[in-house]
C-alpha cells in the first residue's frame, strides 16, 4: 500500500477520492507492483479510521479503472497491466473560451471513454499553475496544458521551469509550442506570427485590390503584437497602406480591409459594422472584413465572416490521438484562411 495514507477529514476533497488518488499515484508510480496484495477493507478501514463503506467505494472506483482486481476469498491485487488501465488526463487550460470549447469538444469525442478526464483552468496566473502542479503532478498520467503565460522574458522563464516538472512522457502542450523547453514530450501548435502571415497571403489576390489594412486588435490580447507583425509583413509584401488601433475607426473608407484580432461577436464585429452602415457602404463589395479565430457562428455572421484561423478541433483530436497511441509528437496545426461574403 503507499507508504502512509493521509486522510483529511475537514478537507473538500471527499475520503472516497482521496483514498483513489493515493492508490492510483502509487500503483502508476511503481510503489505498488502488479500482483501485490492491498489491504483488506476491513484492515485500511480500522487502520486509518474510516468507514468500510468509503473504503468499498474507493476499491470499486479502482476496479472499474482496471488498476486493481478482486480474487474471490483472498482479497484485491494490483492488476498484472495497470498501463493497459484508462489513462489519467489532466487538461490544464489557461481559459475556457469559445475556442478552447471548440478544443475541448473534439478532445472529448475523440477519446471517448477510454480516458478519465479532469479539466482545470490556470487564467495564465503563473502562481495558480505552479499550485496546480504541487497538488497535482503524481496523480495524472498525462498533463495537456495550454501554456499561455505573460510574454516578459521572467515569467518565460518561469514558466519554462515549471513545465519542466512535468515527465516528458506526460506532458502534452497545446496551441503554443515553447521550443526552449527541451525533450520527447508531445505538442499540437500554431505560430501565430507566421502562421497569420500565411493566412493572410492566402488571401493575397483580394489583398491586393485594398487601398488600406486597418488591423484592430485589444490592448491585452496576449499575442496580439505577433499577429500584427505578421499583418505588417503581409501589408509591405503588398505594398499597402496600414493603420492599427485599438478600437474600430470613425475614419471608415472606401476600399478599406480590416482585420479584427481576438474580437468576439459582442465586441469588434458589431461596432465596426454599425460604423460602415452609417457610412453607407457594403461589407464585402465597398470594405471588407477578416476576423481572428474560427468559430460555427462565423458561418452566419454577416452572412458569412472571412476568418483566418488554426484548426482547434483538429488540435483536440490531436492531443487525443497521442494519448490514446501512446506515441508523442510535435505537430504544427492547419492553419487558414476561411473566405465567406466580408471578404
Amino acid at each position: 500500500m503507499p507508504a502512509k495514507i493521509k486522510i483529511d477529514t475537514g478537507g473538500s476533497i471527499p475520503i472516497y477520492k482521496q483514498l483513489t488518488d493515493q492508490f492510483e499515484a502509487a500503483i502508476r508510480s511503481g510503489a505498488l507492483h502488479p500482483g501485490e496484495m492491498i489491504p483488506s477493507m476491513n484492515d485500511l478501514s480500522a487502520s486509518a479510521g474510516i468507514s468500510k463503506e468509503t473504503v468499498k467505494k474507493a476499491y470499486a472506483i479502482l476496479r472499474d479503472r482496471g488498476l486493481v482486481v478482486p480474487k474471490q476469498g483472498k482479497g484485491f491485487f494490483v492488476a498484472r497491466d495497470p498501463e493497459g488501465a484508462k489513462p489519467a488526463v489532466l487538461l490544464l487550460f489557461d481559459r475556457l473560451s469559445i475556442y478552447k470549447q471548440l478544443l475541448f469538444n473534439s478532445f472529448s469525442e475523440e477519446i471517448g471513454d477510454r480516458a478519465e478526464v479532469t479539466i482545470l483552468t490556470h487564467n495564465q496566473n503563473l502562481d495558480l499553475f505552479e499550485y496546480y502542479l504541487d497538488t497535482h503532478i503524481d496523480q495524472f498520467d498525462y498533463y495537456v496544458i495550454t501554456p499561455h503565460f505573460p510574454l516578459d522574458a521572467a515569467s518565460q522563464a518561469r514558466a519554462l521551469k515549471l513545465l519542466g516538472r512535468v515527465p516528458n512522457r506526460k506532458l502534452i502542450l497545446l496551441d503554443r509550442w515553447m521550443e526552449d523547453l527541451p525533450g520527447n514530450y508531445g505538442a499540437v501548435y500554431q505560430d501565430f506570427q507566421e502562421d497569420a502571415y500565411e493566412g493572410l497571403m492566402q488571401g493575397a489576390d483580394k489583398l491586393r485590390q485594398a487601398r488600406r489594412l486597418v488591423t484592430v486588435t485589444l490592448p491585452a490580447s496576449l499575442y496580439g503584437s505577433q499577429v500584427c507583425k505578421a499583418v505588417r509583413k503581409a501589408g509591405e509584401k503588398l505594398g499597402l497602406p496600414m493603420l492599427f488601433t485599438t478600437d474600430t475607426p470613425a475614419d471608415i473608407r472606401r476600399g478599406d480591409t480590416f482585420i479584427l484580432l481576438n474580437s468576439q461577436l459582442d465586441w469588434g464585429v458589431a461596432d465596426l459594422a454599425r460604423k460602415i452602415a452609417a457610412r453607407g457602404l457594403t461589407i464585402g463589395r465597398d470594405v471588407n472584413i477578416i476576423s481572428y479565430n474560427e468559430i460555427a457562428l462565423n458561418e452566419v455572421v454577416l452572412g458569412g465572416l472571412t476568418t483566418i484561423s488554426t484548426d482547434f478541433s483538429e488540435m483536440g483530436r490531436l492531443a487525443a490521438r497521442m494519448i490514446l497511441d501512446r506515441s508523442l509528437a510535435k505537430i504544427h496545426c492547419p492553419f487558414r484562411l476561411t473566405r465567406r461574403s466580408t471578404f
